[in-house]
């Protein structure tokens, strides 16, 4: 047969019916029954069933294709047919099927551990439900680039190995780098302020590193982020930017990715149904209703896990939560103008319960204000000045905010633990494989 190979998705088209094709793959599953062979086989573009006769084939390669194990290589030439038994109604009708790697039983199987399953991660990736969020995760990155890229908003691309503990050396990564200490990054914030200036609109995707302790199913030690500035921007528009970005990456994943939405038990019209604008609730406004809610809060008190699910269970739309205590926020935040007790931040909670998925805020402009909010942290200034020189030469008023993808693509697909999401998860108890 002199017809290049092909990927999968071409034996379903139209026009495919009664064609001869040349597929490769790995094997989903197989069976054998009276002479004939069933194989699924799958590549990037899906999968579809293989049948192959023993006097067909010959009872040497039949035998030698009846022993491939799961997840086994090999390669088949046929012809396109019909079978309605078979899985999307097509099978490929083999004339002749090449085992390119018998390979050895494969270790994974239902009812195993969670443990079992992490330790053999390299392995446990290959399942659908992996391949399915895998790319749903790559379509929602995709979207989110195309958006700032029609915002004029430029990438980047700062360090994860830095001087500086951004947000607080406790949480921090510390390492020795020749003889100096250095961390890995938490954020890439004060350098997208830096890059900031040149360009007036600015973001980065890269690695985040927070040592952290937290055994909560949203949290990991490693996780992408997405953050933003922008120039002549304030908390309003922010929380604009915001939520328009986010309705763009779900209404992309609706369109683009509904057939791994649907096996993954999200209903591509749920996503295809958000909207802005998100509802918008203070602080004080968030601490009144969780206190009513008889959770024992007061003002001060910071939003963990189970508060900010209390807040968003009942959502069907994610909500903003603004206007923070100054002491729960980091050094950088603008204090709001009408009352100095908070700062003009916001945090975006995924409905259902999920949580926190973005947080943004105004950057403080003012050179004094910052040194002292250093010094209030036992920070000295001198460790930061190359970020105060930001408020020395060209300063403006500016706004960004950083968002967990992994975060937003649990709610999104609506994952039971956030290392569903991401392939290799890192968690304080886990960095193998």
């Amino acid at each position: 047969m002199s017809v290049p190979f092909a990927s999968v998705e071409t034996a379903f088209l139209p026009d495919a019916v009664g064609r001869p094709v040349r597929l490769r793959g790995w094997v989903l599953r197989s069976r054998s029954s009276g002479g004939i062979l069933f194989v699924v086989l799958r590549d990037r573009s899906g999968s579809i069933q293989v049948t192959g006769k023993k006097d067909v084939l010959g009872p040497e390669a039949f035998a030698a294709a009846e022993h491939v194990q799961v997840e086994g290589a090999i390669a088949v030439e046929g012809t396109v047919a019909t079978d309605p038994r078979a899985p999307g109604g097509r099978e490929v009708r083999a004339q002749r099927i090449d085992v390119l790697d018998a390979g050895a039983p494969f270790p994974i199987f239902s009812d195993q551990t969670e443990e079992f399953r992490l330790d053999h991660r390299h392995l446990a990736i290959r399942s659908q439900e992996h391949v399915a969020t895998f790319r749903v995760k790559a379509e929602l990155l995709r979207a989110f680039r195309d958006f700032l890229d029609r915002e004029g908003v430029l990438e980047t691309t700062p360090p994860v190995l830095s001087g500086n503990a951004a947000e607080g050396g406790a949480e921090a990564f510390r390492f020795d780098y020749f003889g100096r200490p250095a961390y890995l990054s938490q954020t890439a914030q004060l350098y997208l302020e830096a890059l900031l200036f040149p360009n007036e609109r600015v973001y980065a995707l890269t690695p985040s590193f927070r040592a952290e302790k937290s055994r909560t199913p949203r949290h990991l030690t490693e996780y992408l982020h997405l953050e933003v500035e922008l120039a002549w921007c304030d908390l309003d528009g922010l929380m604009d930017f915001t939520e328009r970005m986010i309705v763009a990456g779900a209404h992309a994943v609706a369109d683009r990715r509904p057939a791994e939405l649907k096996l993954l038990g999200r209903p591509p019209a749920e996503l295809a149904a958000l909207s802005a604008p998100f509802p918008r609730l203070s602080y004080a406004a968030a601490i009144d209703r969780l206190s009513a809610a008889g959770l024992p809060l007061r003002w001060g008190s910071d939003l963990g896990t189970a508060e900010e699910r209390a807040l968003t269970l009942e959502e069907k739309a994610p909500i903003f939560v603004t206007r923070y205590p100054r002491e729960l926020k980091a050094f950088y935040m603008l204090p709001s103008a009408d009352d100095p007790r908070t700062v003009e931040a916001a945090d975006l909670l995924a409905p259902e319960g999920y949580g926190e998925i973005v947080g943004g805020s105004c950057r403080d402009t003012d050179l004094e204000r910052l040194t002292h909010r250093l010094e209030e942290n036992g920070v000295d200034p001198k460790e930061y000045d190359w970020y105060l020189d930001l408020r020395r030469h060209g300063n403006v008023p500016h706004a960004g905010f950083g968002l967990g993808v992994e975060r937003v693509l649990r709610w999104l697909l609506r994952r039971e633990h956030i290392r569903e999401t991401t392939p290799f998860p890192r968690t304080p108890s886990r960095h193998t494989p």
